[in-house]
């Protein structure tokens, strides 16, 4: 009998993606720019613990390239951030009031 190991460990690989993405905490920032075309905003942001960022301004892709058509320069923004396919990317975000 042939044992696969390969999706049990995929499970497990996916599970633990999820609960390092969960650590994510919000960050609060100011929207600086918006490249509809190429998927990203420029945030002033503070620091970012779970990637090791300190406060900075920088370009962030987005998960979900629709957020962009809500967003406008100089709002104050509140976000959450990962490494995704090797690149920073905003997977939640919500304008604050």
């Amino acid at each position: 009998m042939k044992l696969n190991f390969a999706r049990p460990l995929a499970g497990l690989m996916l599970g633990l993606g999820v609960a390092l993405a969960a650590a994510a905490q919000p960050v609060d920032g100011e929207v600086m720019r918006i490249d509809q075309e190429a998927g990203k905003v420029t945030l002033k942001h503070g620091e970012i613990k779970n990637l090791d960022i300190p406060a900075m301004q920088m370009a962030f892709r987005v998960a979900n390239p629709s957020w962009l058509k809500t967003l406008q320069v100089h709002d104050k923004v509140r976000f959450s951030a990962d490494k995704v396919g090797g690149q920073f990317t905003i997977t939640a975000i919500e304008v604050r009031k």
